[in-house]
């Protein structure tokens, strides 16, 4: 490991692993500045609980570790499945039709881009 890794995690955003990783992916590499920008414009539920957590990583950097903003880029990034909360929605003929609330944890880790 050659530079200081910052992580960030949040935990059951109620996005759908699936959702939150078309999102993920859009940003994963990019300088950490850039990729706020990225999400900034990106028409998805999940780009705003992505960029939150991109921001807190980010902060955590600056006040934390006492890097710059301006040499950090996303290292890794990831989202994966939460446990998944069951509904029933009551059907025709006095059957149920089974409700899953997906969730998703995510997280970012940011590293100091060498000069």
């Amino acid at each position: 490991m050659e530079g200081t890794d910052v992580r960030a995690v949040a935990r059951n955003i109620p996005v759908s692993a699936q959702k939150a990783r078309l999102v993920v992916d859009l940003v994963r590499g990019k300088d950490a500045q850039d990729a706020m920008n990225i999400l900034r414009f990106v028409n998805r539920k999940a780009a705003k609980p992505v960029a939150k957590i991109l921001a807190s990583a980010i902060a955590d950097a600056e006040e934390n570790f006492g890097l710059n903003r301006d040499d950090l880029y996303v290292y890794r990034i990831f989202a994966d499945e939460s446990p998944t909360r069951k509904w029933r929605r009551f059907g025709a003929r006095g059957r149920f039709k089974p409700v899953l609330r997906r969730s998703s944890h995510i997280t970012v880790i940011l590293r100091e881009r060498e000069a």
